[in-house]
């Protein structure tokens, strides 16, 4: 993207990669989450890092978007879509919030093969919250949607090895005192584990794709 360049980040949390996008390239961000406790975080931990003029977080949701038809140069979404079944309304609003030729950049957990995923993961207790897809699901999606894919990769053999770094990291000096833990409680253990097992199952794979609308 241009510096500059106004970029939207669907399910931004507490906005951590909306911080990185506008300090470490240029751009102005927008974030939009359903969770009014994680917009207020963001929010604060954004007006502390001084980046209040360059990011700012909305409260809405991402199948009824609150804003006009063609207002941003570009979006992501990051480890959102296996939170929403509605993945062609998902998808059908990013293209409308968009300009022509905008990109949408997606890094998101992904169904591979046939293998069985185990309970809890971080984002979901069972089947019944969890709406993971296959990447060929998003391709099909996207493009009903109005996107052409440009760019796609697996990134299993990366998050295998952050894995173990950290694996290795905590058992040397124990977890950090700011991490997953304190959004993901007592359970963040199994839950990493169950989803570190299932990527390097093939079971899951967090996939990267770029798409653009057309």
């Amino acid at each position: 993207f241009p510096k500059g360049a106004h970029i939207l980040d669907i399910g931004s949390g507490i906005g951590g990669p909306a911080r990185y996008f506008a300090e470490a390239h240029g751009l102005r961000v927008t974030g939009l989450d359903l969770t009014p406790d994680f917009v207020a975080t963001a929010i604060g931990l954004t007006e502390r890092t001084g980046l209040a003029g360059r990011v700012d977080f909305r409260e809405g949701s991402a199948l009824a978007m609150p804003f006009a038809d063609a207002s941003f140069d570009g979006a992501t979404l990051i480890h959102v879509g296996m939170n929403i079944a509605d993945k062609a309304r998902l998808f059908a609003e990013a293209r409308r919030v968009l300009k022509p030729g905008a990109r949408f950049g997606l890094y998101e957990a992904m169904r591979g093969g046939d293998g069985d995923v185990a309970y809890p993961l971080p984002w979901a207790d069972g089947d019944a919250t969890s709406f993971v897809e296959t990447p060929d699901t998003y391709r099909r999606l996207l493009a009903a949607a109005g996107f052409t894919v440009e760019h796609e990769a697996d990134r299993s053999a990366l998050v295998s090895e952050i894995g173990r770094k950290m694996r290795e990291h905590v058992a040397t000096s124990g977890p950090p005192p700011v991490g997953l833990q304190i959004l993901l409680g007592p359970s963040m253990s199994a839950r990493i584990a169950n989803v570190m097992a299932a990527v390097d199952a093939g079971a899951i794979v967090p996939t990267e794709i770029i798409a653009r609308a057309v």
